[in-house]
């Protein structure tokens, strides 16, 4: 059963009409299944108020579409997002009479400049989706462990402790050891959903809800990872090179409080080190954050500053 993971990025509820409302917080779920196909549609409900409700749709995405009603700062740092997560797919809906000349230049450079423009048309754009979801997914690694950020978590009667989170790497089976990171606690994989049908393994890409037994309620947090794979990093000290955005006005200071943003993680750190020689935008830096990140090697890492104003999107970060 392929899925397909898409943000939605634009007027709030315009997920609504290509999917079935699902579970509800910062960030909003839509399902949609037809046959063996299914895709997971994810709003960011609070954005701009929260600019972590717009990350954290972004870095569970495959694919995005992105609705422009106006051409304004909001739509600007949404573009910078996308790119600097590198969500390469996309489609562009483009609305009240905007063309696609007036937004090619502020595209120009991003990943949103490959996006596919369509109309804005809910039926065209789900047939659309299903047959980009009928194309299934990479080939599994099965030598590679899989790892679940959770994003949300609960306690069922008769169940146990119930995680909801997307694969984002590799794949899990049923009766999985767990390591939930960045906590030495270790979870017993009981079941695993797939848009409410059971099954035996997920792998990247996929939609799950998981049953755990071994944990509880309090052992759990949103963007705590559950992995079996070993290489895995949790570390609170990070170092290496930053490339930050097109847009950034100035150089990076020591001092400075950002947000980095990996998987479901959106986390407070200080940057406790700053090298601007040569090239500015591609600074190294050391940051220590206030809780460990947990990241694969070869992670790319976004970091955001609140502060900035209309512009809260730095760049991204590759640990060394």
């Amino acid at each position: 059963m392929p899925n397909l993971t898409v943000a939605v990025i634009g007027p709030e509820g315009y997920a609504g009409s290509l999917g079935k409302k699902g579970t509800v917080s910062d960030i909003t779920f839509y399902n949609l299944k037809s046959g063996d196909a299914t895709i997971t549609y994810i709003e960011p409900s609070r954005y701009p108020e929260k600019l972590s409700s717009l990350f954290f749709s972004i870095s569970m995405a495959g694919m995005a579409i992105l609705v422009v009603d106006e051409i304004n700062p909001a739509f600007g740092e949404c573009v910078l997002m996308l790119d600097s997560a590198n969500v390469k797919k996309g489609i562009l809906v483009l609305r009240n009479y905007l063309s696609p000349d007036q937004v090619a230049p502020l595209v120009k450079g991003t990943v949103v400049e490959h996006y596919s423009p369509q109309p804005d048309d809910h039926n065209h754009l789900r047939e659309l989706l299903l047959e980009e979801a009928k194309k299934g997914q990479s080939p599994k690694e099965e030598s590679r462990g899989g790892s679940v950020p959770v994003d949300h978590h609960f306690p069922v009667k008769g169940v146990g402790i119930v995680v909801l989170g997307g694969v984002a790497e590799g794949t899990i089976h049923i009766h999985d050891q767990l390591k939930v990171l960045p906590t030495q606690k270790v979870a017993h994989l009981r079941s695993i959903q797939k848009h409410d049908d059971d099954v035996t393994e997920a792998s990247a890409g996929d939609r799950v809800g998981l049953a755990l037994k071994g944990v509880e309620v309090e052992d759990l947090d949103r963007g705590f990872v559950l992995s079996n794979n070993p290489s895995l990093v949790a570390s609170h000290i990070l170092n290496g090179r930053a490339e930050l955005v097109r847009y950034w006005p100035a150089p990076l200071k020591e001092q400075m409080v950002v947000y980095l943003g990996h998987w479901m993680q959106f986390i407070p750190a200080r940057i406790a080190f700053v090298n601007n020689a040569g090239d500015w935008k591609r600074p190294e830096i050391t940051l220590r954050s206030e809780k460990d990140l947990v990241y694969p090697p070869g992670a790319s890492i976004l970091i955001h500053y609140l502060e900035g104003g209309k512009l809260r999107v730095v760049g991204r970060f590759n640990p060394s």
